[in-house]
């Protein structure tokens, strides 16, 4: 056994494992109210795949949203594919999970960014900008006025 645990890749893993199981949830019942999500991934990843025009427009990074119109979506445990409208065309994507730098879904507030360095591989929460800014004092509130 080595002399520490890995948390970055545990972290990493887990939180794969969290995208994968949104992702298969998506898949076999659609997007669930107001939810919508925003993936960014590295299109240089080897395994990536994409039209070559979208390769040529985005040879680095890509960022898909994932939201009223998606087709074929299909995950597996190394990626997912899906085909989406680029300008009322349709085009197939496979995006391996490896290859993932972002996901958000703003409707909750919710954001992971996967570090792509090989010193820390773990996801890291992402602050998120509320959808709308309001101006709140928090308020605190005792549990004994509500006990009987």
């Amino acid at each position: 056994m080595a002399g520490t645990l890995d948390y970055g890749s545990l972290m990493h893993r887990a939180m794969r494992g969290l995208f994968q199981e949104v992702l298969r949830e998506v898949a076999a019942n659609g997007l669930p109210g107001k939810h919508h999500f925003f993936i960014s991934f590295d299109t240089s990843h080897p395994d990536a795949r994409m039209a070559d025009w979208l390769l040529e427009r985005h040879p680095k990074e890509m960022t898909i949203v994932i939201q009223n119109w998606f087709e074929n979506l299909e995950v597996t445990d190394e990626g997912f594919s899906i085909t989406l409208n680029f300008g009322n065309v349709p085009e197939p994507l496979y995006i391996p999970f490896d290859s993932l730098l972002t996901f958000v879904d703003p409707s909750v507030e919710f954001g992971i960014r996967f570090e792509t360095g090989e010193e820390d591989p773990a996801p890291v929460p992402m602050e998120l900008e509320p959808a709308e800014t309001q101006e709140s004092e928090a308020e605190v509130v005792k549990l004994d006025n509500f006990r009987k």
